[in-house]
């Protein structure tokens, strides 16, 4: 049995320190002053779910669930994603009220991680849904409200991925022998390993045919400059039909210069049916945020409705987002215990101000030094009044 350390963490855990709480803070006040003006409604659903319900509907693998037992013996699971339980509350509730609902979260979502490899176990998200409504428009309002959003924070060089998970189905399942198959090649798109998905198209001996198609339609699909390059492939015209309108629509809207159509974009979240996108940023090393259609997972839970809806990843936002310099100002009233009456006078009314101040007496602290090095402007007050610097 090995020794825990005392300041050891549980993998892929960790610890959010001030300075980064303050900034997500700011995030998170943003975002709900954000979505609340485009008419999005905050929701927010419980850490612990039902493994028999949102658990099993979840698009996370079973093998990245925390899992722990209730006194009833239930299988409870954390909050794997945050779209999976907000259908449910949806389809037991609010679709009874309002059709379509617009809906926006901020949540901590719970993912076990098997190796130590930079990569959270919790973290936060930030997103909304739109259900009920199947048009176009909401797919390019998802688009939209991302593109929006991120200028907004002050994020102007990024670049969103769109592509359609049925197509890209369609035409990996017509060209190959078995769903093992099929598996194989689309977590190799999920991984962008395009190598590896050349390699085992070959490696499958399909028909000539069969490898010639996915092997031209992954070279030219990572490549489009025009929708249209895409329809020789396919069988069914109506998604494809979809995405030129969804196109219209972007363009309409001025926002092209911030898309790039890849009809080889695969996601690990199974649930996406449709159109699904996925954005990248300058200074960030994974993807900011993702999102998509998904008509199928509201059925799960009694109401087949359709939705749309997007994630962004709070710690990526961080690390896309330009550094401003420090703009409070830190003040610290420094008091003897003779002078705790002036101090707290002084001490409320530099917070009536909105002025950040703590309070703090001379004898509790060991190096008076190095503690005000910390504030931006010092208070003393003693037994000769207050001073100030």
């Amino acid at each position: 049995m090995s020794m825990i350390r005392p300041f050891e963490k549980p993998l892929g855990m960790r610890d959010t320190l001030p300075a980064i709480f303050e900034k997500k803070e700011a995030i998170r006040q943003f975002g709900r002053e954000f979505f609340s003006l485009r008419g999005f409604e905050f929701i927010q659903t419980p850490t612990l779910e039902y493994y028999e319900t949102v658990g099993r509907s979840s698009a996370i693998k079973e093998s990245k669930l925390f899992k722990l037992v209730d006194s009833q013996g239930n299988t409870l699971v954390l909050r794997s994603d945050a779209t999976t339980p907000i259908a449910r509350i949806a389809a037991s509730k609010l679709l009874k009220e309002k059709v379509p609902l617009r809906l926006a979260y901020y949540s901590n979502v719970f993912r076990s991680q098997e190796l130590e490899g930079g990569r959270p176990a919790e973290f936060e998200q930030m997103g909304v849904e739109i259900i009920g409504d199947d048009s176009v428009y909401s797919d390019a309002e998802a688009i939209l409200t991302t593109i929006d959003f991120l200028k907004n924070i002050g994020i102007e060089n990024f670049k969103i991925s769109i592509g359609h998970a049925g197509i890209l189905d369609a035409i990996i399942r017509k060209n190959v022998a078995t769903d093992e198959q099929f598996e194989q090649l689309h977590q190799l798109l999920v991984d962008r390993n395009y190598v590896g998905f050349e390699e085992s198209v070959t490696a499958f001996q399909l028909s000539t045919e069969q490898q010639s198609t996915l092997l031209s339609f992954v070279e030219e699909a990572t490549q489009l400059k025009n929708i249209r390059q895409i329809s020789k492939y396919l069988y069914d015209k109506k998604a494809y039909i979809y995405m030129e309108q969804l196109a219209s629509v972007l363009e309409i809207s001025n926002a092209l210069d911030y898309i790039a159509f890849d009809f080889t974009l695969a996601s690990h979240m199974n649930y996406y049916t449709g159109m699904l996108f996925e954005v990248f940023a300058e200074n960030s090393s994974y993807s900011i945020g993702n999102g998509g259609r998904y008509n199928g997972l509201l059925a799960d839970f009694g109401q087949a409705e359709s939705a749309v809806g997007f994630a962004l990843k709070i710690d990526e936002l961080l690390e896309a987002m330009p550094t401003y310099a420090e703009e409070k100002t830190k003040v610290l009233v420094l008091y003897v215990s003779t002078q705790l009456a002036q101090a707290l006078k002084e001490t409320t009314k530099l917070r009536n101000q909105g002025i950040y101040t703590t309070m703090q007496s001379i004898e509790g602290i060991t190096d008076l030094a190095s503690y005000e090095k910390q504030f931006s402007q010092v208070i003393r007050i003693g037994q000769g009044g207050a001073s100030y610097e």
